[in-house]
């Protein structure tokens, strides 16, 4: 979601294999039971003889529309975008999904019209680009962040947290947590009362000094993750991980042990509940 404000100029075959995508997904909604089949089966065509089958949803038609006209597509390449897809398709087939975005951008229709039938939220740090970006999609669901950080602070903090016990397992925690400057205390109280399955991070910006960088959304994701009540596991994806920044504070949050796969410029955790680790493990540690 970074260079928003460019706009994107794609070959139309992009676009019209986007388009293809949210096509995918309405024959994946009305044959839920098929659902080992991916997206790049989708993306190479077989669907002229179920159009008249599948159950679209108002925001999925939208986004075929919009991707087959328009010159400005996700960022993420389409094998990025299909990590957080297969993983959607099989949570899809036992329940929805609840889907957390760091970032609003160019991709947002796309990822809510990935996820119908679940609960997704954006979460952005200009409020001017919301409500750009909700002019033209009111449907989205959008809420803006306060971030305490400065990229500039990122390596600072990443040594002054061990101190702060609030910043801490087991007695790490979000809301309210001013002591804790990695912490998003200040967040929308549905973020922190609802359970989240998936969480993308692909923003705030992380690209020049004085901007709040990625360092508290990888951190309170991990909060989150571990916080986690229902079984299963929060899927993590981050984003631009060829960034110094990124890499560092995944290491040391998220955990190289947790990781599943790495596609592009993306990385793909799977993160246990602290309840579901082990009884002896009682690490103030978050790897």
């Amino acid at each position: 979601m970074k260079k928003r404000h460019r706009l994107l100029e794609k070959p139309w075959c992009l676009r019209l294999a986007l388009a293809g995508l949210i096509a995918g997904v309405l024959f994946i909604s009305s044959h839920v039971g098929n659902s080992d089949r991916s997206l790049l089966c989708y993306l190479a065509g077989e669907r002229d003889s179920r159009r008249a089958e599948s159950s679209e949803t108002p925001i999925q038609l939208t986004a075929i529309l919009h991707y087959a006209t328009s010159r400005r597509v996700p960022q993420q390449s389409v094998a990025e975008i299909t990590v957080s897809f297969d993983v959607l398709q099989s949570l899809s087939s036992s329940s929805s999904s609840n889907f957390l975005i760091f970032g609003l951008g160019f991709d947002s229709l796309m990822w809510s019209s990935l996820n119908a039938h679940g609960e997704t939220l954006f979460l952005e740090e200009d409020p001017k680009w919301v409500q750009t970006v909700l002019k033209d999609a009111p449907t989205l669901r959008a809420n803006t962040v306060r971030y305490r950080t400065h990229l500039s602070e990122a390596y600072d903090l990443l040594t002054a947290y061990r101190s702060v016990p609030e910043c801490m397992p087991p007695k790490a925690y979000l809301r309210g947590n001013d002591r804790c400057k990695l912490a998003l205390s200040d967040l929308p109280d549905e973020v922190y009362d609802k359970e989240w399955d998936l969480i993308m991070i692909d923003a705030p910006r992380g690209y020049f000094p004085e901007a709040p960088g990625r360092m508290a959304a990888i951190f309170s994701a991990a909060v989150m993750a571990r916080a986690r009540v229902r079984p299963g596991v929060t899927h993590v994806f981050l984003h631009d991980v060829d960034r110094r920044v990124e890499k560092v504070y995944a290491e040391e949050f998220l955990c190289p042990k947790y990781r599943v796969s790495a596609v592009g410029r993306l990385w793909h955790f799977e993160i246990p509940s602290a309840a579901n680790l082990s009884r002896g493990s009682h690490s103030t540690r978050f790897c």
